[in-house]
């Protein structure tokens, strides 16, 4: 005999009829996200769906509205009648005992799809359709969306989403912050972009030498030291060319402004020391975490963020850098094929971890063949499909790249372009970089 899915018909009656006795009762199951996908008889899920449009209307849920809406729907005949409603409304739990129905309706619906989940799984693995690399991250995608409380798995209507969007609106406005993404600490680099915002994939190009790297290195760390003030979460940075003690003697060096070559030597005075304490025990507050694998897959990134994300949060992911990472490995020997895979699953790690992901990336040759050196779009290796998926791109530009005394100068002026802002303006920032520490800084005329 064929097993049925987890439910109690008895518990979805009697919070159903509870919502027509008590308004509270519709309140709380609001508070909860209870949803129609929650409820397992299709009929009680017309029936919430119906109260729920009445209660965002402000309108009195009783069984004399919900009927009149019921019948403007056509779907009175289809629930049971006013016999039906009105059997509800004697099943229905204490103004009281609701929270705790509500919460078993919720926890019924998570193990329903948990089972669906686990069937999609065997279903897949059964099949061999995929490789194994691919097969593991669809089941953990599969498994951590059913844990994600809030889970959309349904249309969307204009009316939930246009009232989503006013009240968030409201609350920007009414913001003393005027950055409403994470904040970098440029402060030009903010005003242009309100910092960086969740779901977009941005890219950081700029020819070998020019201070990509450093810059990353710099944004990770600043946006690391707000999270911690903010308490909003890790920031994941992936290196695949540089150790991890690298990446931190460079942001020690940034951090507690000591020549680089310093640390690296550990020809320090006692000045130097003390600096480099305090520097040391500032970036352990920081929630920074560190990847440092040569070598790795698009889905081993996503494992690791979700793992992240599920133990400390999650507010950033940065990777040092694209082309250095590797495809499935079903596209051949078709390298661009393969880059637009890995851009288009960033951008979906984005979306996925509800983060920004800055994703660095190497310029063509081109860029040298010009007379004039300010990088374009068409000279990112690969360009295509990076540029496509990408919310934005970022060159660094600096005019003392191409002269003789470039060497001389310790502390330059970087121009970051933003080529493309899919939400904003584009334009250009100047930030000042100090080489020998590996830190940016906010450009004045006076510097």
């Amino acid at each position: 005999m064929e097993r049925q899915m987890p439910h109690s018909i008895d518990i979805e009656q009697a919070v159903l009829g509870a919502q027509m006795m008590y308004a509270s009762a519709v309140r709380e199951a609001e508070d909860y996200g209870l949803k129609p996908a929650d409820f397992y008889e299709e009929r009680h899920a017309r029936i919430y769906e119906a109260v729920m449009q009445l209660y965002k209307e402000g309108r009195t849920v009783d069984i004399t509205t919900l009927t009149s809406r019921l019948e403007d729907k056509k779907l009175l005949s289809y629930v049971g009648g006013v016999d039906y409603l009105f059997q509800l409304t004697q099943k229905a739990t204490s103004s009281a005992g609701v929270k705790h129905h509500i919460a078993i309706l919720i926890e019924k619906a998570h193990t329903r799809n948990l089972i669906s989940a686990a069937q999609l799984i065997a279903e897949e693995g059964l099949t061999q359709s995929s490789t194994l690399d691919e097969y593991i991250s669809n089941a953990e995608k599969a498994i951590l969306n059913v844990t994600r409380s809030r889970m959309v798995n349904d249309f969307r209507s204009s009316e939930e989403v246009v009232d989503e969007v006013i009240q968030e609106t409201i609350a920007l406005s009414e913001a003393k912050n005027a950055v409403t993404g994470l904040p970098t600490g440029y402060e030009k680099f903010d005003r242009l972009t309100n910092g960086l915002h969740s779901g977009d994939l941005l890219i950081l190009a700029a020819r070998p030498s020019v201070g990509k790297s450093a810059f990353a290195l710099n944004l990770a760390r600043q946006c690391a030291k707000y999270s911690a003030l903010e308490n909003r979460g890790a920031v994941a940075l992936f290196s695949l060319e540089m150790p991890s003690t690298q990446l931190i003697k460079r942001m020690l060096s940034s951090e507690s402004r000591i020549n680089s070559y310093k640390i690296q030597s550990g020809k320090l005075n006692n000045e130097d020391w003390s600096r480099l304490h305090y520097g040391a025990n500032q970036l352990k507050e920081y929630p920074l975490f560190l990847d440092d694998s040569s070598v790795i897959r698009v889905n081993e990134i996503f494992a690791k963020c979700r793992k992240l994300k599920a133990e400390h949060g999650l507010c950033l992911i940065i990777i040092d850098y694209l082309q250095l990472i590797t495809g499935s490995g079903n596209k051949g020997d078709n390298r661009q094929l393969e880059i637009s895979e890995i851009s288009r699953s960033l951008k979906q790690l984005a979306r996925e971890m509800e983060v920004p992901v800055i994703a660095l990336s190497q310029l063509s040759r081109n860029v040298e063949k010009r007379e004039d050196k300010r990088p374009m779009l068409s000279d990112l290796r690969e360009s295509g499909a990076i540029e496509q998926d990408a919310d934005i791109v970022m060159f660094l530009h600096r005019e003392d790249y191409q002269t003789k005394d470039a060497g001389e100068v310790d502390t330059v002026k970087v121009e970051v372009i933003f080529a493309k802002h899919r939400n904003g303006a584009t334009g250009s920032i100047e930030l000042a970089f100090t080489k020998s520490i590996s830190k940016f800084d906010n450009y004045s005329d006076d510097m």
